[in-house]
């Protein structure tokens, strides 16, 4: 077969199956095989790039990471839906529809909580996604909206333009996932599946949009060139028809049927994958939409119901400590059996240690129960009349209660963590973060491999590590026997590791890479850091009295006394190879920008860093130097207004040695 049918072929056989798998769940291959046909098309498309196309499935991830977004001036404004919160109000509205002349007929929808968004397509082609933002004005975010994988790239039979509004929303079983991923590298959680949503949209890197998950559904026709149909619903029919994801509606003339379903969504809102906050009622007819017209803030012809909280009281019956995957403690309410929302709550979150005292929650306390954000059960209130009188202040207590390690309260929030090194609670993120590549740099033992070995009681401590044994690993679930070598043969290649990235690897609170390689070049050994008191510690620049004090703490753990005789044992480095080169760039503070071809951005920091530099991440007036390669953006504009000195990648070289040059006089340049 001609090479460019082929690629036509895969093309649309590829965008079929998406369709089928992400708008209408209904897979008909296997992911083994739609892996295999990408796979195909990708290589195809290598070899001839001529022959990719806009619409084609291997250009939903890809896109250049951006400075900034641009913004983008809709077409037709994205408007906000006037709230209302009662039956009462429900009524008002369709009062005021009825009185300007229109028998209405309603639909109604969910109202997904998710970011808004507009799509724009020319001749069938999507060509650009913008956010809502005030609704006038929003930014470009084309690029993380193609990796939606729910977008059609491409339209059969559609006018030559096409405009339409849907809402990004992250599933809640993605964000579930997520969140435990994230807490497994240590980093912030996000609050809820709608920041999360509206944070992935805002990468600025379109391949960290791709691994979030998300999704999209369609809701309204924003501008078409097409003629006008008579109903909203004959729209929503058309832009499924057209293959995208189209929100569920209902259709009724009678106010009392659509209070009736708005409950009954309001009951049933744990079947849909995205979090609802409320209903949306709009007037079915355009002709009506037409005629009501809207304010200088709303369309009349359209309402959100907004959903609120259900209450109801119940009894603490215990108060029950979990211990979180980074340490964090964490309190819940064990609360005698209650129905809401839809569903029978037994537990609540407590938060913290503040919250409990700030509303004096205690063991037989009759409290006020709600769903926050209609899905996570908290305490409201405390109904102090109904307090048992032998009720006494809950405390947290003062050691893990999984290890039995001392607890600390963090200096700059409410948090209260368990400090032990070999704490069972924390040992998933423990390893997946004592392998990564910024510490020890363990090819292949990823979150996944490392929850096998725990699951399989293989592995309790990061020493354990280096004990494995061979065919137990070999014999793991899609593992097999050159996996098992190649991941042996990685964790014995780490036992080499300079002494800065064993320190990174403890996780010892505020000692990141930076600080792992000013202790380990100032010390020289492990051994001679765990000696170091507080005063010593905090004579080292960068290092300050809170990261001292963590350390001296870290040391004196019988925990990590015991991990650090295990690594020992196991023949892990505990010494310093190499310290800074030079300190000619010392007081010199970089900042770097676009792509260079000699090495990557992290490489060439780490440069820097060896003669003394400080890098940062953004340009200021206290910048020195900007080290600007290809497609430089923002930053070098912003250095070049500040009057800040710029390098090009063949200077960058000269100045640290790399390239044959007068690396003194590019110096100097700097030093002016």
């Amino acid at each position: 077969m001609d090479i460019e049918m082929r690629a036509a072929e895969l093309r649309a056989e590829l965008n079929e199956h998406n369709y089928r798998y992400y708008v209408l769940d209904a897979p008909t291959i296997s992911d083994f095989a739609y892996d295999k046909m990408l796979r195909e098309l990708e290589e195809m498309e290598a070899a001839h790039p001529e022959l990719v196309t806009p619409d084609s499935p291997t250009q939903r991830v890809g896109g250049r990471a951006l400075d900034s977004f641009q913004q983008v001036v809709h077409r037709v404004p994205l408007q906000s839906l006037q709230d209302v919160f009662s039956p009462g109000e429900l009524l008002d509205f369709d009062r005021r529809v009825r009185e300007n002349g229109a028998q209405p007929e309603y639909l109604l929808e969910p109202k997904v909580d998710g970011l808004s968004v507009a799509l724009e397509y020319e001749n069938g082609l999507f060509v650009r996604g913008a956010t809502r933002g005030d609704g006038q004005v929003g930014e470009d975010v084309t690029e993380n909206l193609r990796t939606i994988k729910s977008i059609p790239m491409r339209l059969e039979n559609a006018p030559a333009s096409l405009i339409v509004r849907g809402e990004v929303y992250m599933p809640r079983r993605t964000f579930e996932r997520l969140n435990e991923e994230r807490e497994l590298r240590g980093e912030a959680l996000f609050a809820n599946p709608r920041n999360a949503a509206a944070g992935s949209m805002r990468q600025l890197d379109p391949k960290i949009a791709a691994s979030r998950g998300l999704d999209m559904v369609v809701f309204n026709i924003q501008y078409t060139d097409r003629p006008p149909f008579e109903t909203d619903s004959a729209g929503l029919d058309w832009l499924k028809a057209l293959r995208f994801k189209v929100i569920d509606y209902q259709l009724s003339g009678d106010m009392g049927e659509i209070q009736s379903a708005i409950f009954k969504l309001g009951d049933q809102r744990e079947k849909y994958p995205f979090d609802i906050d409320g209903a949306v009622v709009k007037v079915n007819s355009l002709t009506d939409r037409g005629a009501l017209g809207e304010t200088a803030k709303f369309p009349r012809w359209a309402a959100a119901y907004k959903y609120p909280p259900e209450q109801k009281e119940s009894v603490v019956r215990d108060i029950v400590i979990q211990v979180g995957r980074t340490g964090v403690l964490t309190p819940k309410a064990v609360v005698a059996p209650v129905r809401l929302a839809g569903t029978t709550v037994t537990s609540a979150t407590l938060h913290n240690q503040d919250f409990i005292s700030e509303k004096d929650i205690r063991i037989g306390d009759t409290v006020v129960v709600q769903k926050a954000g209609e899905i996570i059960p908290e305490i409201v209130s405390v109904v102090r009349e109904k307090r048992p009188e032998d009720a006494v202040p809950y405390r947290f207590p003062p050691v893990c209660p999984v290890c039995g390690a001392a607890v600390a309260r963090d200096e700059d929030g409410a948090h209260i963590r368990c400090t032990g090194a070999e704490c069972p609670a924390q040992l998933l993120r423990t390893l997946t973060h004592f392998a990564s590549r910024d510490a020890m740099d363990i090819e292949g033992l990823g979150p996944a491999v490392v929850e096998a070995l725990v699951n399989a009681g293989m592995v309790k401590t990061p020493a354990d590590l280096y004990r494995l044994d061979r065919d137990q690993v070999a014999k793991l679930d899609r593992m097999g026997s050159k996996s098992a070598d190649n991941l042996l043969a990685a964790i014995e290649k780490s036992k080499g590791n300079d002494l800065s990235k064993l320190l990174f690897a403890f996780g010892i609170r505020q000692v990141g890479q930076k600080a792992g390689k000013i202790l380990a070049a100032r010390f020289g050994s492990l051994d001679a850091l765990a000696q170091a008191g507080e005063e010593e510690l905090t004579a080292i620049d960068d290092i300050g009295g809170i990261t001292a004090r963590y350390l001296t703490q870290w040391f004196a753990a019988p925990q990590s006394q015991h991990l650090i005789a295990a690594l020992k044992e196991a023949g892990v480095n505990m010494d310093s190879q190499s310290a800074p080169v030079g300190d000619k760039l010392a007081g010199i503070t970089f900042v770097l920008t676009g792509e260079l071809s000699s090495c990557s951005r992290k490489e060439a920091g780490e440069r820097l860093e060896a003669l003394g530099a400080k890098v940062s991440g953004s340009v200021s007036k206290k910048t020195g130097c900007v080290v600007a390669g290809e497609a430089a953006g923002s930053k070098l504009r912003k250095a070049q207004e500040l009057g800040i000195p710029v390098l090009d990648e063949e200077q960058f070289l000269v100045l640290v040695g790399e390239r044959d040059g007068d690396g003194d006089a590019v110096l100097a340049r700097l030093n002016k």
